[in-house]
């Protein structure tokens, strides 16, 4: 056996012993799109989705990305340097309007467009500022960058949403640069940002850039959907946002927004961009047909994500359940052990309902939850089934507050 088998092998004993016992809950594979989907024949409603506005099987969007399909077929075959189409240079148009940006550039994954910014601009000058509990995709890209001869940027993290933090650790960076890096909402305790008080910090230290990842506030923070900026009027004062075609847009692609310059520079540098292959048109159509939605009616659609939201909260609280430090759509049920966790996820799973669980190592131990995303497209029924089920199990499986 090599030494690669061996590795891997005693990688995976964690693993194959819940596969065996039966309670392995990641990559079941559904037998649909949508949020009312099935596994193994089974109907179930999935609370762990992050399409958020529910658009991603309204038929607009599917025809959209059949029609582009029959002129550009499934993919273009290589990047986007040889490989852009109208249909993405007319999109990035109309996201940059949208979202009140000089310029934009779509990635093929959101991920890509992170570390692609990240590495365009990340060198012995700059000093990267990160939040604790930063997303993988700002983390690989930081440490990318900083084990990259010639770049190799300082590298330093504040406390969670720690606006005090941030302002000690940009005080006493090493760099003449700065570039701080958040996110709007993160993504496994559905909690905002402090952003006008992080903005009011970068302001006040000399050469200091804001990135923000939206990801998981486009589409659904502020009036018409755009965003965490737009949420609390800071527009203009960010002056780099990254965000995503797969959450509110339904597909999968990166979105950068920024300055003319930034944009370009970031599409002749990033690696990520420019060695993958381009977005397929398909995809690009879909979420041109999402944009169309949000430009017709962004305020009712978001009015309903949030009423909705709020029903599900309100059940989940009226329960007694830990929300850990929630306060948007995303709803971890705190569990705090790994079992809990594992179990109620199975017996929420075998009655039609799908909240997967996150454990160690993606979050630390005692921070054991079940992720719970509500959407536009739950409804009432949905929510109320899955409400009675997290108390009957809740309570059989020992929950914290029930």
């Amino acid at each position: 056996m090599s030494w690669i088998e061996e590795k891997a092998k005693s990688e995976l004993e964690r693993i194959r012993e819940a596969q065996q016992k039966q309670v392995y809950p990641y990559f079941r594979p559904f037998e649909s799109g949508g949020l009312h989907t099935s596994i193994d024949g089974k109907p179930l409603v999935n609370f762990s989705s992050n399409d958020y506005l529910g658009l991603t099987t309204h038929p607009k969007v599917i025809e959209a990305a059949h029609k582009a399909l029959d002129r550009f077929a499934c993919g273009l075959s290589s990047s986007r340097v040889q490989a852009t189409t109208t249909a993405h240079v007319e999109l990035e148009q109309r996201l940059a309007k949208y979202f009140g940006f000089e310029a934009c550039l779509v990635f093929t994954t959101g991920y890509q467009a992170m570390v692609g910014t990240i590495m365009a601009f990340a060198d012995k000058d700059t000093t990267l500022v990160l939040d604790n509990l930063s997303h993988a995709c700002i983390l690989d890209g930081t440490f990318l960058a900083a084990g990259t001869p010639m770049r190799q940027p300082e590298v330093r993290f504040f406390n969670h949403n720690s606006a005090r933090s941030l302002n000690r650790v940009l005080g006493n960076r090493e760099r003449k640069n700065a570039m701080v890096l958040i996110e709007g909402i993160y993504s496994l305790d559905g909690d905002e940002a402090p952003i006008r008080e992080i903005v009011e910090v970068c302001e006040q230290h000399e050469n200091t850039v804001l990135v923000v990842d939206d990801a998981h506030g486009s589409g659904t923070l502020g009036k018409h959907g755009r965003g965490i900026l737009e949420k609390y009027e800071l527009e203009g004062r960010v002056p780099i946002v990254v965000s995503t075609f797969s959450k509110t847009f339904g597909g999968i692609g990166g979105i950068l927004f920024g300055t003319r310059d930034v944009v370009d520079h970031v599409g002749h540098q990033a690696r990520s961009f420019l060695f993958s292959a381009s977005l397929p048109v398909p995809i690009v159509a879909a979420a041109a047909t999402i944009l169309d939605m949000l430009e017709d009616d962004a305020e009712g659609l978001v009015a309903e994500l949030h009423e909705k939201a709020a029903y599900m909260r309100k059940g989940l609280l009226d329960l007694g359940l830990d929300l850990g430090m929630s306060t948007t759509h995303i709803m971890p049920v705190m569990c705090r052990d790994e079992a809990k966790a594992l179990f109620t996820h199975i017996a929420l799973l075998e009655n039609g309902v799908l909240m997967v669980p996150i454990t160690y190592p993606g979050v630390k131990k005692g921070e054991e939850r079940l992720r719970v995303n509500v959407t536009r497209g739950h409804t009432r029924e949905d929510m109320d089934k899955a409400l009675s089920l997290l108390e009957t199990y809740g309570r059989a499986f020992g929950l914290p507050g029930l």
